[in-house]
């Protein structure tokens, strides 16, 4: 019974995919996931990636975000991915395979940056999911509280953050931390993001606290 399941979960999901436009249009430009869209509809809003920008892409696998980044810079901008899985590489990014929230994985960003603070921190990352809800929410609050952590060391004055949430009980404790570091705070559900998916982004801009330089 639970192999004649799995296939039939597996049947369901990929006939999902295929009916997906997203997904086909992923397909058809060359990127590596549909979330591109999520991204690229962020971007044309509300202006966020400039030519000479240094961007850190977190949770970047397969690397559909770090790739439509590098399409927008010059030569001037940076876009650095970071993920726990391997990467393929993507011509102009640099990829850190690792642990965003452990101190080494963001010494080797910070080396990676050469003295430069970052315009705009992105995240499409999300803990493992465990199901019990408790858990699962304490561990999305760690993975923001780690961001918020890394731009005080990376992130310029009025600097930029673009971050994956789930609604929860932790969402508005989640809001009131960036409100608090942050001039403006908005929640976006991109078209591309299911209906039925609890996932949103929080764009939070303006960035009022100077970074404490690395040593």
């Amino acid at each position: 019974m639970s192999r004649s399941r799995n296939k039939s979960k597996s049947r369901a999901w990929s006939n999902r995919q295929n009916r997906d436009r997203y997904v086909r249009e992923a397909r058809t430009l060359g990127y590596r996931a549909r979330s591109v869209f999520k991204l690229s509809e962020v971007d044309r809003k509300y202006r966020l990636i400039k030519p000479s920008h240094q961007i850190v892409d977190l949770g970047a696998a397969p690397g559909g975000w770090s790739k439509y980044v590098a399409t927008r810079l010059s030569d001037r901008g940076r876009i650095i991915g970071v993920d726990l899985l391997e990467m393929k590489p993507i011509h102009g990014v640099g990829i850190i395979q690792g642990d965003f929230t452990q101190p080494s994985v963001q010494e080797q960003i910070i080396d990676c940056l050469d003295g430069q603070l970052l315009d705009l921190v992105l995240s499409d990352m999300s803990p493992n999911i465990s199901g019990i809800a408790t858990i699962d929410q304490a561990k999305a609050e760690e993975i923001q509280v780690s961001i918020l952590e890394f731009c005080c060391m990376t992130l310029k004055s009025s600097g930029t953050v673009l971050t994956k949430l789930f609604a929860g009980s932790s969402f508005s404790g989640i809001q009131q931390m960036y409100g608090m570091g942050f001039a403006q705070v908005s929640v976006i559900k991109p078209a591309a993001s299911r209906s039925e998916s609890r996932e949103v982004y929080l764009l939070a801009r303006g960035y009022r606290i100077r970074p404490q330089r690395h040593r």
